[in-house]
């Protein structure tokens, strides 16, 4: 497929890019679509970064259109964590007609990426943004987790048309469906009304307040983990650490806990594709919310050159195999934990005929906490939800 005909080179040359000194940055590594420079070749690419200068859906922050050049300058100025990148950037995404035309581009363009193993690092533009990445997996006929970073579940009214803030709505009932569970962490309550708090619940999603994740960090590595595709709304950045969005906030993570929050997801070999919205040149202070956006991508890629590759179905002999019994014998509980990286995984009972359909699924990523749990003679929270989709 020639993805090249959805796609033009990013708005500024390499000679634009301001550096220090004459050491390599990220800037050295990466193959770039320049308006001079030929398309970049995926042969070998492992990473592609694609903009998406679209924010005609956006809510309250119309400016986020440009971000994608302005945080590309402030990666390109970093340096490398790794000698050896394979990371391409294949430009920006033509602005559509409409806005379903850039959606279509998007999905068509990720969905080649995904199919080549190459994973797409979207940087926005809106965060409706994020269902034209969902579509890219429909293309490919996946069931998938979605996890997002957002201060709100972007959930909207569903007879509205899509926009930034009712996505996930337009997700939901998209048919065919191919969303298995969505995952929010750092929702602020007084942005949710209590009906979508208790609909996520009767849907078996997984939500969690910001002050939950906040206490404990850690606990973010297994929910990524166990994520296809990830969306980050710069907007769950409090706004002293990010000012650049017109709906930021003075609560949520620091830019230390999002830059965490990114190399984890770096590291979960499940993830195929991340994207990163809602930034606004606009609006930001000295450059401080791009850079930030910029830092954050940083962490992923960094991530993403620490994988360990050890997720389970692929070869459970590399795995400590633990049974656990609880109420007295009337379940078992199968936990993984790897020799590689000693992270955990616990198996959900699945009937063999939909094993196929949902081998990505049963396998859940846990913590050494969850089996602990199990030891107490009680289920871990997360094996009972996945055990609901499926019964």
């Amino acid at each position: 497929m020639d993805i090249k005909i959805y796609l033009e080179p990013i708005g500024f040359e390499f000679d634009d890019i301001e550096f220090l000194d004459l050491r390599e940055r990220i800037a050295h590594k990466v193959h770039t679509f320049y308006k001079n420079t030929d398309f970049p070749d995926l042969t070998e690419a492992e990473i592609a970064i694609i903009g998406v200068k679209e924010d005609r859906k956006s809510v309250n922050n119309f400016g986020c259109e440009n971000a994608p050049d302005v945080i590309r300058k402030r990666l390109y100025q970093l340096f490398p964590s790794k000698s050896d990148l394979k990371i391409i950037d294949l430009g920006n995404i033509k602005r559509g007609h409409t806005v379903e035309d850039t959606y279509f581009a998007l999905s068509e363009v990720v969905a080649e990426m995904i199919k080549r193993e190459i994973v797409p690092i979207i940087i926005g533009g809106s965060q409706d943004l994020t269902f034209a990445n969902y579509r890219a997996y429909e293309k490919l006929g996946q069931i998938i987790n979605v996890f997002a970073v957002d201060s709100r579940f972007d959930l909207g009214d569903v007879d509205t048309e899509i926009d930034a803030q009712s996505f996930l709505s337009k997700i939901i009932l998209h048919q065919p469906n191919f969303l298995f569970n969505y995952t929010n962490i750092g929702y602020q309550t007084y942005f949710v009304d209590q009906e979508a708090i208790e609909l996520m619940e009767k849907l078996y999603f997984d939500a969690y307040r910001l002050g939950v994740i906040k206490k404990d960090m850690e606990m973010v590595e297994p929910l990524v983990r166990n994520a296809d595709m990830i969306s980050v709304d710069i907007s769950s950045v409090r706004q002293p650490d990010a000012p650049g969005n017109a709906n930021a906030s003075p609560n949520g993570f620091n830019g230390e806990e999002i830059c965490q929050i990114c190399r984890y997801a770096g590291l979960s070999d499940k993830l195929t594709s991340i994207g990163f919205y809602e930034t606004n040149p606009s609006l930001d202070n000295n450059g401080q919310t791009s850079h930030l956006v910029a830092q954050m991508i940083w962490y992923f890629i960094e991530g993403y050159y620490s994988r360990k590759h050890d997720y389970p179905y692929k070869d459970k002999e590399n795995y400590k195999k633990y049974y656990v019994s609880i109420k007295d014998n009337t379940h078992e509980v199968i936990f993984y934990k790897s020799k590689k990286s000693d992270r955990w995984w616990m198996e959900v009972p699945c009937a063999k005929d939909m094993k196929i359909k949902y081998e990505r699924h049963y396998l859940v990523p846990c913590s050494y906490s969850d089996y602990e749990t199990a030891l107490n003679d009680d289920i871990p929270d997360r094996w009972w939800q996945v055990y609901k989709k499926l019964m």
